[in-house]
């Protein structure tokens, strides 16, 4: 049975290690000893173990015997998958929302999706990485959270986790910030109009072309 200080160092570990994944520092397909990831959380070794149990139970790593632990591989059918759980949300976040007739800050996510627009066309250099991601989230928290459902609400992050791995194997290209923030930006126009069948036509259009930017099909 854990005590209260095992537990809390416990859930900062897990903190920690989700901290590395979600950033980068612990990359898709990485490989790594219990010893090594240790000395990189900072914490006691049966903490660390314990946030490993937890990270590996959503699908983010792997504890491979006699090897260590290898971080979860962003491959085309992982990719594919998260993706499409993602879009799942998504579509019936925003039917709800709308038949709910819940409010929702269209203009502000308008005007940060515009003003990234704005910037990724102007600048070709690829440094807007963070940035285009912190926008893409703001539209797909809002979608997901308007299904209104605490067991979907961890469900979703849980698979927003695993799609930070994936979009951190690859540099968000302009061209690419370019494109998404123009289909996000459709999605809104349905979601402000209120037209549940334009609005998923358009989500499920950003998830093809999501896809094809990896270089899966849809």
């Amino acid at each position: 049975m854990l005590t209260a200080k095992t537990s809390l160092q416990t859930d900062l570990a897990h903190a920690a290690l989700l901290s590395q994944l979600r950033s980068g520092e612990l990359a898709s397909g990485a490989f790594l000893s219990m010893p090594l990831l240790v000395e990189n959380l900072s914490m006691p070794i049966a903490a660390v173990r314990e946030a490993v149990k937890k990270a590996e139970a959503k699908g983010l790593l792997s504890v491979v015997p006699k090897r260590g632990i290898m971080v979860m591989d962003a491959g085309p059918e992982t990719t594919r998958e998260c993706l499409e759980l993602r879009a799942i949300f998504d579509c019936e976040g925003a039917r709800r929302l709308i038949e709910t007739g819940a409010d929702m800050p269209i203009a502000r996510l308008r005007a940060r999706h515009e003003a990234l627009l704005d910037l990724a066309q102007k600048d070709a250099r690829p440094t807007l990485s963070s940035r285009a991601i912190e926008t893409d989230l703001s539209l797909h928290d809002m979608l997901a959270a308007g299904i209104g459902s605490r067991l979907c609400a961890k469900l979703y992050a849980e698979n927003r986790d695993r799609i930070a791995i994936i979009q951190n194997s690859r540099a968000f290209l302009p061209a690419r910030i370019v494109s998404a923030m123009r289909e996000h930006l459709a999605i809104l126009a349905g979601l402000e109009a209120r037209d549940i069948s334009a609005t998923q036509e358009a989500i499920h259009k950003h998830l093809a072309n999501t896809l094809g930017w990896w270089g899966i099909e849809s």
